[in-house]
């Protein structure tokens, strides 16, 4: 992992050891500034409990070391950020900023986080990161008690502000290169090493990644490892054939592929392994990122409070410093990356539902810093397709519970795994019947009931060959597992009206009466009912689904025709868990953001019944022709209308005539009752 430019091991370890000796003397030099001194020991005390880590980390012992030695560091490490604790932690912006004042508050608590993100370098044995968050925390305090010393002040904030400027922009270099190398390089990848290698019959092997491990992740281990082999083989064939017919069906050339870059939570390793031999046949190498990786979450509060933290420090010359390293990153390894297949995720569902608590303490990005981010999020995609061009990868992505959706896991595991493979054949039939009859429409009408406000129509692409051409596409079970949904990228104008949902959840967040309102196609009014002032309602979804920007697309529209999931929800009451890739296939769905086509428009797609699918561009993406940073929004979320909230589909004709696709949430389109058993049995 450590690749170190223009030094070798043994002056790291020098600067290393330096380092820690100035960190134990900074523990033991009080400023005689109560707060400061509360910071910079806790800080420097949490500085010295992660070299000790490394320490045991270089000497072998997260293979070797006893359970309870284990669950130990890996609480020690954690615990100052759980909800337990986390109301007088200094990762909580609210408390420094009491302590400090909003300012510092703010800075030291981003400061404190850097540090906290070393814990994964640490149990990767990557010295040279660690190394320089210590640094980071050196600088600081050696401004701070300099000025102090002298002044009996504080030195001016922007020169500490500064400090952090420069340690995010001087080691922008190392961090692409490690994060480009990881995706595409399958060689001394520290996950695939612990998946392949270790003992899944231990549950010692959890605390090798170096990730918070809870009873939810050791159990998830010990109910694979009692498994069935024909389970597990059942589980990842489904999930890494999806990923073989991506390919196959979008005439995508796998052979040319060597790696596949695997998304899991920890536990699932008895799974993954079986994957990775599946893989293999088809000439493709494992590697894992650390975004990739997933352990528990300590304390999903703690990271919302930090998600802008890079507006401490983000302005145009920062993002043209990462833009220029990441393009270098891409150009070393540029044939690796031309080479790398694309992502294989596997999702898990059933956490504690989270509304999060809006901090005033919590950094927010400026109006001039939301529309940079929105450009350098642009840039960075195109720097991607660019070495990797979406046209020639693919992916997958397949869902299964945990332990912690409660005492009815083993039940809704094996719903789930029924849910994953159910007839592919059956699903297609039904639902090229529900395409034939979306062919016919001039646009689509979706009404709510129930006190459900929604009101809109959705113009549809117009056919000129429909012997030949099609406008939905039939998605059965290949990348988006599990099977059931027909999807179109809409035509923009014309597309009016009003989306609501009484309560959704998106990427992990609550939305309760979230309301979206479309003019032509395009984001004009937006709320929820999160928040008693309606303005912090606007705010929250204007970051967490707009990400900061003024509007958004409707990039796709689709009919969810997986009753069988619906049903499991709600037999379950598991509705508020289940991950999008599940849900939106529970009922017709609005994505605002990208089209599902995003960088790949020009690829021909076809349906099983050889008719090639037209609509995959819309007016926005279309622009990739002549300003590509008006084409893509790199986000695409799903808002799905449920069943029983769904008084009407109907699809329109040019001449008015209405045919009925789904009415009193369920499908009254000849052909398609087959859909309303689950529904019926329920």
């Amino acid at each position: 992992m450590e690749q170190i430019q223009g030094e070798n091991r043994g002056l790291l370890q020098e600067r290393y050891g330096l380092i820690l000796e100035r960190i134990r003397e900074m523990g033991a030099e009080p400023l005689g500034y109560p707060a400061m001194d509360a910071y910079f020991g806790k800080i420097a005390a949490f500085s010295l409990k992660l070299a000790e880590y490394y320490n045991y980390v270089e000497q072998g012992h997260l293979k070797d070391g006893e359970l309870a030695q284990l669950q130990i560091w890996n609480r020690e490490l954690y615990e100052d950020v759980l909800p337990a604790y986390y109301h007088h932690s200094w990762g909580n912006p609210a408390y420094a900023a009491e302590q400090l004042g909003e300012q510092w508050g703010q800075l030291l608590s981003h400061v404190y986080v850097e540090l906290r993100d070393g814990i994964l370098s640490a149990a990767e044995g990557d010295l040279e990161e660690m190394l320089i968050r210590m640094e980071l925390l050196v600088e600081i305090y050696g401004a701070v008690s300099g000025t102090w010393q002298e002044q009996r002040q504080l030195p001016p904030y922007e020169d500490v502000r500064q400090i952090v400027y420069w340690y995010n922009s001087d080691y922008s270099d190392i961090r692409a290169e490690k994060r480009v190398g990881r995706m595409v390089c399958p060689e001394g990848n520290p996950a695939v090493q612990v998946l392949m290698e270790a003992d899944l019959e231990d549950i010692r092997y959890l605390y090798r990644y170096g990730l918070y491990v809870t009873e939810n992740e050791i159990e998830t281990a010990r109910f694979l490892a009692g498994l069935p082999q024909a389970t597990i083989d059942t589980m990842a064939d489904t999930y890494t054939e999806g990923y073989r017919i991506g390919f196959a069906v979008s005439g995508k050339d796998l052979s040319i592929k060597k790696t596949v870059d695997l998304h899991y939570h920890i536990g699932f390793e008895r799974m993954m392994r079986r994957a990775v031999e599946n893989f293999a046949e088809m000439g493709l190498a494992p590697v894992v990122r650390a975004v990739g990786l997933e352990g528990a979450k300590p304390n999903r509060q703690y990271t919302y409070d930090h998600k802008n933290d890079h507006g401490l420090i983000w302005d145009r010359a920062l993002m043209q410093r990462k833009l220029e390293v990441l393009k270098t990153a891409y150009e070393h390894h540029k044939q690796e990356a031309r080479e790398y297949a694309g992502p294989a995720v596997v999702e898990i569902f059933g956490e504690t539902p989270f509304a999060p608590e809006s901090r005033p303490q919590a950094v927010k990005l400026s109006p001039e810093q939301q529309k940079l981010w929105v450009e350098y999020s642009a840039r960075s995609m195109e720097l991607y397709t660019q070495y990797i061009p979406m046209a020639e990868r693919s992916f997958t992505i397949i869902a299964f519970p945990t332990p912690e959706i409660g005492d009815n896991f083993r039940e809704i595991f094996e719903d789930t795994i029924r849910v994953n493979t159910l007839d592919y054949n059956k699903y297609r039939q039904i639902q090229q019947r529900l395409i034939d009859a979306l062919d016919q429409a001039d646009h689509v009408e979706i009404k709510g009931m129930k006190g459900n406000a929604t009101d809109l129509s959705v113009n549809l692409w117009k056919l000129q060959m429909p012997e030949k051409e099609t406008i939905f596409e039939n998605c059965v079970a290949d990348v988006n597992i599990p099977v059931g949904e027909v999807f179109t990228s809409p035509v923009l104008e014309g597309t009016n009206g009003v989306l609501q949902v009484s309560r959704v959840f998106l990427n992990g967040l609550e939305y309760r009466d979230l309301s979206v309102t479309f003019k032509d196609g395009m984001i004009e009014d937006y709320g929820c009912g999160n928040f008693p002032d309606p303005e912090e309602g606007r705010r929250y979804v204007r970051e967490n689904v707009l990400f900061h920007r003024d509007t958004l697309p409707l990039g796709e529209f689709a009919i969810g025709t997986n009753t069988t999931a619906y049903v499991m929800a709600r037999k379950w009451g598991i509705e508020d868990k289940l991950p999008i890739l599940i849900a939106e296939k529970t009922g017709p769905h609005f994505a605002v953001g990208d089209t599902c086509y995003s960088q790949a428009e020009d690829v021909a797609v076809y349906n099983p019944d050889g008719k090639e699918i037209v609509a995959r561009e819309n007016e926005k993406s279309r622009l990739r022709h002549t300003d590509s940073s008006q084409a893509y929004f790199n986000c695409h979320t799903d808002i799905t209308l449920p069943f029983d909230e769904l008084g009407e589909l109907t699809a329109v004709k040019k001449d008015g005539v209405r045919i009925p696709i789904i009415a009193q949430g369920r499908f009254v389109l000849p052909g398609s009752e087959e859909l309303n058993q689950p529904l019926e049995q329920a």
